[in-house]
């Protein structure tokens, strides 16, 4: 499957921004979502994750509350609703796809996207 995400940019610090990514070449509905991030000199962390019928979700400690994920199976992609954003959220931001699990392991996603730059100013 390959994924395309897209929706970054640049936004002030109390901002929101909406992030898709979507999916072409498998069937979306078989596969669990996830949202990563990569900041200059950090490791890939995650941030969301879905199921693959979009019936639970589980977020990153740091963004609880201010982030939401959701999935449209019919139109094959998934999405982050950020609200809130910090400059420490800053970063480059993979979707991810999983037919194992959706959980907060990155090794456990077979599929990524190219990544999107969200950067959050002060």
């Amino acid at each position: 499957v390959q994924l395309q995400a897209s929706g970054g940019g640049l936004v002030q610090a109390g901002g929101s921004l909406r992030l898709s990514c979507a999916a072409s070449g498998g069937t979306f509905s078989s596969y669990s979502m996830g949202w990563f991030r990569q900041a200059p000199g950090k490791e890939r962390e995650f941030v969301a994750a879905i199921n693959y019928s979009g019936s639970s979700t589980r977020f990153a400690g740091s963004v609880k509350g201010r982030f939401t994920i959701s999935r449209d199976n019919a139109k094959n992609t998934v999405y982050l609703q950020m609200n809130g954003l910090k400059p420490e959220d800053t970063a480059v931001y993979y979707c991810a796809a999983s037919l194992r699990d959706w959980g907060t392991n990155p090794n456990n996603y077979d599929y990524w996207g190219q990544g999107t730059q969200v950067t959050v100013s002060s």
